[in-house]
């Protein structure tokens, strides 16, 4: 066998390794995610969302009322020139 055509099916089996390992560490994923996952409920999901629907709406408020008490800041000392 010539000296290159050994080193083709190294690379060869090389890549087989890296596929079958891309390919065992999607299987575990899939495995983690169907039996170890511990999912939340719909009713937990629920409140979940409605938690993070408050303090988001929250949030916006706040960013806004800084915004407008920054912006009439502004407006009152660009005023004074």
């Amino acid at each position: 066998m010539p000296c290159w055509l050994g080193s083709f099916w190294a690379g060869i089996n090389e890549k087989k390794h890296t596929v079958m390992k891309i390919i065992d560490n999607i299987k575990e994923s899939y495995n983690e995610l169907v039996h170890k996952v511990s999912w939340p409920t719909g009713k937990e999901l629920a409140s979940s969302s409605v938690l993070v629907l408050v303090a988001s709406l929250i949030l916006a408020l706040i960013v806004w009322f800084m915004d407008f008490c920054f912006e009439n800041l502004m407006t009152f000392i660009y005023g004074l020139f």
